[in-house]
């Protein structure tokens, strides 16, 4: 199924302020693994604000074509208890 960068936003959108799990490719080898809630959209990029208790800084950025080109892969939980409901 070929998704374009406005089905990815539509689909951000339509999930604002649950929690996700994100995992960003991180050069070298190295995957970022991390987790907050999606804060905001933008016509360019999204905005996640991270747990505090896991990481050093608030807020992290990434733009839609970074999940079309599969360097970021967003997984969001449908409950507390950490159950994927979609990715």
């Amino acid at each position: 199924m070929t998704k374009t960068l406005a089905d990815i936003k539509k689909a951000l959108d339509s999930n604002l302020g649950k929690r996700l799990l994100l995992k960003a490719n991180g050069g070298r080898r190295k995957t970022i693994e991390r987790s907050g809630v999606l804060a905001e959209t933008y016509p360019s990029v999204f905005v996640i604000e991270l747990d505090q208790e896991e990481n050093a800084f608030e807020r992290v950025s990434y733009s839609y074509a970074d999940v079309l080109t599969e360097t970021v892969q967003i997984t969001f939980y449908e409950d507390a208890a950490g159950h994927a409901a979609l990715s």
